[in-house]
């Protein structure tokens, strides 16, 4: 029987390296703190809006953040 060496899920992206320079992946952080999704694509946009998105990822950014507003202070 042979067997397989699991590979890190975080040490490879699929599409693009926008995330691969950082010291710390986004979905690794969203993940191993079990943030809800609209927290996480908020992160997610922040993190890469210099390398990817430019304003448009930061406008993104704001629009989870105002959903979790929303969701949670009724904002």
């Amino acid at each position: 029987m042979t067997s397989k060496k699991k590979q890190n899920p975080y040490l490879k992206q699929v599409s693009g390296t926008h995330y691969m320079y950082m010291k710390i992946q986004p979905a690794e952080f969203i993940n191993k703190n079990k943030l809800q999704f609209a927290e996480g694509n908020a992160i997610k946009y922040i993190c890469r809006h210099s390398f990817k998105g430019k304003e448009e990822d930061i406008k993104k950014a704001i629009h989870y953040l105002e959903m979790i507003l929303e969701r949670d202070y009724n904002v």
